[in-house]
């Protein structure tokens, strides 16, 4: 073997990884926002914890980014640990289809099919599609599907020409007693637990180990030790992203851990011992890609069987590990570690703006009932709701700038401009609420009342902003455009109430009925109700723009406003419904 394998072998390497890479980051924005229904709406029966770990680690192909987001859910509180611990049971099963991919390359024959079978024979095939997706296609979810395509294509290339590479070093005499030493389970153990912590990847680890195969001087006395230290290696990944998270993240970290540490160290004791006691002749023999496949798929399926049923034990022990600590810990509203996989860090942002919005227009609301019945414990909450608003809108906003650096699908991308618009105008709508807290309090303060005709005037057009609050936020928790399609027109309504509500407060002072003090609360009052229903307005047209992909606002109105049977008719409806009688 010269310099020239090894470089070759690198850059097989390189590709390897590489094309693993592309292929899970392609996998996981396909996936979306399903990944994040799969996860978010984890119950605590175990089996299906396990399925859910196995199912969405088959999809992304990775056991060290599905164990990343188990870590970040359970540090923004949603994911107990013991739902934690079964889904990463579940991971480290589904981290084994790689191999099975991979040993497709290792398929050999003369027929026409077992030709076909063969990587080297269809990956071409699959990179063509590919690029003519990523080339030709205008959606981002065909690009996606090629660069999944690319993706594969390149690792398997990668894999290919790692094998050729690495072939010369069957006559290697160094290399041959590397593996023969490999063969005392500690070292072998210890080899695969170091490789795998460095390229963070136990399935990337398999792949290097079933190319070096192909030589035919890895036996599986040598491979089976190793593959069980790949399980540990693996850990590594989720203990750096354990590091400065909650006591509970932490726990999930260790947790994985302990699976994988006592499951190898058990199932390491039965093979020295069988092969202490039985000395099975298939422990010398040249392990293939398949039989790798095999070993890895068969150790770790034996390691969940084992501990599965003791799941709540290591949670206890991992407590026991990372102890509660005396001060309380503030929660994690939005963890940067699922930012690794957008569609989880959109899922969960959203879940943040729908707090938002209920907190604000529940606060609204009460301002309206505080306006003609002042209550200090309500003021007290109004005021809090609005602090803990403005506070969600600098956490929102920074993630989601954050957000918008990864690589998102053109779905998340419109829902992830969608939202930062809408907090705005939320926080804003948290604001008003605390403008007309100050109107009720200065009316009180100054010992001024509203006439009688002002305050039925008052109730009708609280109760339209009410109906626009709750129609908007309807809107804005379901994604629902039915009713995002109510708040225009009824917006508009407002604004009528508004310029009439105003003159007949002129003509009241002009009478005088009305003192020009309270004049100027009751035109703060209209204002700021006015421009309530406005941000309503916006955050139904961001609904709409979202379902139609276009987040042209100004557009959507035109459209809206001009040409619409629909709008005419609920104009007509809430002009009626909300019409002053003098």
């Amino acid at each position: 073997m010269d310099i020239f394998n090894v470089l070759s072998m690198i850059g097989g390497l390189c590709l390897f990884l590489f094309g693993m890479t592309l292929m899970g980051e392609a996998l996981e924005r396909c996936a979306g926002g399903k990944l994040h229904t799969v996860l978010s709406r984890m119950t605590s029966n175990k089996f299906v914890g396990f399925l859910t770990g196995c199912g969405v680690t088959c999809v992304i192909q990775s056991s060290s980014a599905t164990t990343v987001m188990v870590v970040g859910f359970v540090n923004s509180g949603l994911m107990t640990l013991r739902q934690a611990a079964n889904v990463i049971m579940g991971a480290n099963v589904g981290t084994t289809i790689t191999g099975w991919l991979l040993s497709l390359g290792g398929i050999s024959g003369e027929s026409t099919f077992v030709k076909l079978m063969k990587p080297s024979s269809f990956t071409p095939i699959l990179a063509l599609i590919g690029i003519c997706f990523m080339m030709f296609s205008k959606k981002h979810s065909k690009k996606d599907i090629g660069i999944i395509l690319l993706g594969f294509a390149t690792l398997m290339f990668g894999m290919d020409t790692m094998s050729d590479a690495v072939s010369g070093l069957a006559d290697v005499p160094e290399f041959q007693q590397l593996f023969i030493m490999f063969k005392n389970p500690i070292l072998g153990l210890i080899a695969g637990a170091l490789l795998t912590g460095v390229i963070q990847s136990s399935s990337a680890a398999v792949g290097i180990l079933q190319a070096l195969a192909m030589t035919g001087q890895v036996s599986f006395g040598a491979a089976i030790p190793i593959v069980m230290g790949t399980a540990i290696g693996t850990c590594a990944t989720a203990m750096l992203s354990s590091i400065g998270a909650k006591k509970e993240a932490k726990r999930a970290a260790v947790v994985h851990l302990l699976f994988n540490v006592v499951g190898s160290a058990i199932w390491l004791a039965v093979y020295a011992i069988v092969r202490a006691i039985f000395m099975p002749d298939i422990l010398d023999q040249p392990a293939s890609m398949v039989g790798i496949a095999v070993v890895n798929t068969a150790f770790k399926v034996a390691a969940t069987v084992v501990l599965f049923p003791f799941s709540a034990m290591l949670v206890n022990l991992a407590k026991k590990l990372v102890p509660d600590s005396k001060t309380v810990e503030k929660t994690v509203r939005l963890d940067d570690r699922l930012l690794v996989t957008p569609p989880l860090a959109l899922g969960q942002a959203r879940t943040v703006a729908i707090e938002m919005a209920q907190k604000a227009i529940t606060s609204l609301i009460a301002s309206i009932g505080v306006f003609t019945g002042y209550s200090a414990d309500a003021a007290k909450q109004i005021r809090e709701d609005e602090d803990s608003c403005d506070e969600l809108e600098d956490i929102l906003g920074t993630y989601l700038v954050k957000l918008s650096a990864e690589q998102l699908g053109e779905k998340e991308s419109e829902e992830a401009t969608a939202l930062l618009k809408s907090i705005g105008d939320l926080e804003r709508i948290s604001d008003h609420a605390v403008n007309i807290l100050e109107s009720a309090e200065e009316l009180r303060d100054k010992n001024l009342t509203l006439t009688e005709q002002a305050l039925k005037e008052y109730d009708v057009i609280s109760s339209a902003v009410k109906e626009v609050l709750e129609l908007s936020l309807k809107a804005f928790e379901n994604s629902d455009v039915e009713s995002a399609a109510y708040v225009e027109p009824l917006e508009q309504v407002i604004d009528q109430l508004k310029e009439q509500l105003r003159t007949n407060h002129i003509l009241r002072m002009q009478d005088g009925k009305c003192s020009v003090q309270v004049g100027f609360v009751w035109s703060d009052i209209l204002t700021n109700l006015e421009r309530v229903s406005d941000h309503c307005s916006n955050i139904a047209c961001c609904v709409i723009d979202m379902a139609q992909h276009n987040l042209n606002v100004h557009q959507s109105l035109r459209d809206t406003r001009h040409g619409n049977p629909q709008y005419d008719k609920m104009l007509e409806t809430y002009t009626n419904k909300y019409s002053i009688s003098i």
